[in-house]
C-alpha cells in the first residue's frame, strides 16, 4: 500500500476550510510526515492517519509548514510514545529547530534526532528511499522524493514448464533470482521465464518553490507529483517574487517530466473557495494523458502499482 493523505493544503494561514501545509504517507506499515504546519495533530485525528510517524521531512522551516511540530512532538509524548523520531530538514534549518524545541517542549520520553538532510542524499528504507533534492525557495528549501526500487518482472510458469521445470519449490528459486536444472538436467536461468522489470511506485513532494529544473528532474516519469500552486497565472510575479508557482507553472512541470498525476496544493486563501481556477490553468499547461486534481483537507489517493508489460517478449 501507498497511500498519500492531504491534512493541510492552504498556504501562509489556515482558512475556514483548509489548514496550513501537512502530507500524510503510508507506505506499507511506515508513516511518513512531509510538513506539520500549526493544528496538523487534529488533522490526523480528524482524518484518522494515526500519530505512529516513523519519521517527520520538512521542506523549510517558514511557520506555516513546522509550527504544528511542537504540538504533535508534546502528544505523542503524552500518548507514551518510547520510539525513536527522527525530523529531517534542509541544511542549516536544524539548527533553528533544535533551538525552538529547547524553549518549546520539557523532556520527551523519547529520543528525538533533528538532522539536515542534503540534497542528492537518500534515506534507505528496506525497498524504498526517501531522498531530498534543491528547491527554490527564499531561505533553502528541500523537496522530497519516495521512491520504491525496481520489482522483478512477472513470473511465466509456462515457460517454465515448456523449459522442463516441474511445478513447485524450483518456481518459487527462479522467482527469486537464483539459477535452476531442470528435470533434464538443464540450466535455466530467471531471465529465461521472468518478464522485465517493473518499476516501482514514486512520489515527489515539492513544498513551496519557484519553478525549477530540480522538479523536472525529480519528478521524471514519477507516479504523483504534489506540486505548490500558491497563485493563478494572472499573479505570476507576484509568485516569482515570492517564491512560489502559479498553477500554469506547475501543469508545465508536469508535462516536462512526463508525470501520471499532478496534485496541486498549497492555495492561497483567494482560491479556497474556488479551486477550480487553479485546476483549469494547470490542465491547459499540462498533457492530457496526465490526471490534474486540486487537493482538499481530507483527500486520499491510493498510489497504484503499474503492470506494463509492453516490453514483455
Amino acid at each position: 500500500m501507498l497511500r498519500v493523505v492531504f491534512l493541510g493544503t492552504s498556504s501562509a494561514r489556515p482558512t475556514v476550510s483548509r489548514n496550513t501545509s501537512a502530507l500524510a504517507v503510508q507506505r506499507e506499515g511506515d508513516l511518513y510526515l512531509f510538513d506539520c504546519g500549526e493544528g496538523t495533530q487534529r488533522q490526523m485525528m480528524r482524518y484518522t492517519v494515526g500519530f505512529t510517524v516513523r519519521e517527520i521531512y520538512l521542506t523549510h522551516l517558514h511557520a506555516d509548514h513546522y509550527l504544528g511540530t511542537f504540538g504533535l512532538l508534546r502528544t505523542m509524548g503524552l500518548q507514551g510514545r518510547e520510539e525513536p523520531l527522527a525530523i529531517y530538514t534542509p541544511p542549516g534549518g536544524d539548527g533553528l529547530l533544535k533551538e525552538a524545541v529547547a524553549l518549546e517542549m520539557e523532556e520527551l520520553p523519547f529520543a528525538l534526532e533533528i538532522a539536515p538532510l542534503e540534497p542528492g542524499v537518500s534515506i534507505r528504507h528496506g525497498d524504498y528511499t526517501i531522498s531530498a533534492y534543491r528547491a527554490n525557495h527564499p531561505g533553502g528549501a528541500n523537496g522530497y522524493v519516495l521512491r520504491e526500487d525496481e520489482r522483478p518482472g512477472r513470473f511465466h510458469p509456462d515457460r517454465a514448464i515448456a523449459l522442463g521445470v516441474p511445478v513447485g519449490p524450483l518456481f518459487g528459486r527462479l522467482q527469486r533470482g537464483e539459477t535452476v536444472r531442470s528435470e533434464g538436467g538443464t540450466e535455466v536461468k530467471p531471465e529465461q521465464v521472468m518478464g522485465p522489470p517493473r518499476p516501482g511506485r514514486a512520489v515527489v513532494y515539492t513544498g513551496d518553490t519557484r519553478p525549477c529544473e530540480g522538479t523536472v528532474a525529480a519528478a521524471r516519469g514519477c507516479d504523483l507529483l504534489i506540486h505548490e500552486a500558491t497563485f493563478s497565472e494572472d499573479e505570476a510575479e507576484r509568485a516569482q517574487r515570492t517564491g512560489h508557482t502559479t498553477a500554469a507553472q506547475a501543469g508545465e512541470l508536469a508535462r516536462r517530466a512526463g508525470v501520471r498525476r499532478l496534485v496541486l496544493t498549497h492555495l492561497s486563501a483567494r482560491y479556497s473557495d474556488r479551486p477550480y481556477v487553479l485546476e483549469r490553468e494547470a490542465k491547459r499547461a499540462c498533457s492530457s494523458d496526465c490526471d490534474v486534481v486540486v487537493a482538499y483537507d481530507g483527500l486520499a489517493i491510493e498510489v497504484s502499482l503499474r503492470e506494463d508489460e509492453s516490453a514483455d517478449p
